[in-house]
């Protein structure tokens, strides 16, 4: 398999982590991802307003990236993007006029774009893999035996329903991919729960009423960590931990870790791949007691 890749902004930086795990992961599982080039921010969120075309460019121009690619779907793995590339992607299918108006704005552009790229989210490319059970399983040389996570999906992959591409109440792909891998998936109440997004840079104790709660429920449950698939939700659970337990001083905290950090685990990857010196609050200490570093 050959994907077309959107690694978005995060991924170069700070969640640096995210990415290296990611195409170890799925070098292990045989895709052969390629980066498109000259990509730009994808824009970070959607803009909700009707007359807004101008916001819609960033996203929409990455789908002309798909096309120099001679591509016809992207995949990326961070929450944001996917949901930021997807839902500007469906508006202009959805309004040609629009659509028109993109490739107006697009001047400097040698083609148009005609919307017939599809945007996919990396869990949607796994599920694929179901169709062959041991696919995944097979792939496994270091069962996550022991390790109990607590999969968060937050608000960007399964909201709104429109972009979803699991169950919006109950998400269960991250859970499945879990067991998959020899972990055990906890059963939680708020895996769909926001974290409290942009909130972080001027309401930070707002975020950190988010995290108090969404972590005292995965640790209340039994969970050793909490497995995200967002940079954002990643940093807010992760970093925003401190003034959490400042504001709380019950709050124990545990560590934040990305899905792809939990494949590349279990497909018996090097643990510079892991680059855990990214996070704030280290899961080495866990890992180690399960032998899984």
């Amino acid at each position: 398999m050959k994907l077309s890749y959107y690694p978005g902004c995060t991924m170069k930086n700070r969640a640096a982590n995210f990415e290296e795990s990611l195409l170890f992961s799925m070098e292990r599982l045989g895709v052969e991802i390629r980066e498109l080039a000259r990509w730009n921010c994808c824009g970070t969120v959607l803009s909700l307003s009707e007359d807004d075309a101008m916001r819609q460019l960033a996203p929409v121009r990455n789908m002309l990236r798909v096309k120099e690619a001679d591509a016809s779907r992207v995949m990326t793995a961070c929450s944001m993007c996917f949901n930021t590339l997807k839902r500007a992607n469906d508006r202009v299918k959805a309004d040609p006029a629009l659509l028109k108006r993109m490739n107006a704005f697009m001047t400097d552009e040698a083609t148009d774009y005609d919307g017939d790229v599809e945007v996919v989210h990396t869990l949607e490319i796994l599920r694929e893999f179901k169709a062959d059970a041991t696919a995944i399983s097979a792939k496994v040389v270091r069962p996550l035996s022991g390790l109990r996570v607590a999969s968060y999906y937050g608000c960007l992959l399964v909201r709104p329903r429109s972009v979803a591409f699991d169950d919006v109440e109950n998400p269960v792909l991250l859970d499945e991919l879990v067991r998959t891998l020899g972990g055990r998936p906890v059963d939680w109440s708020h895996k769909a729960e926001c974290c409290g997004a942009y909130q972080t840079v001027d309401k930070p104790k707002v975020v950190a009423d988010r995290t108090y709660e969404i972590l005292s429920d995965a640790r209340e449950q039994g969970a050793d960590v909490v497995a995200v698939s967002c940079p954002l939700c990643a940093f807010n659970l992760d970093h925003r931990q401190d003034i959490t337990r400042r504001m709380y001083p019950d709050f124990e905290g545990i560590p934040v870790v990305y899905f792809t950090q939990l494949m590349a685990i279990a497909f018996g990857c090097d643990e510079r791949v892991l680059k855990l010196d990214l996070h704030d609050h280290s899961p080495r200490s866990v890992l180690a007691e399960r032998g899984l570093l």
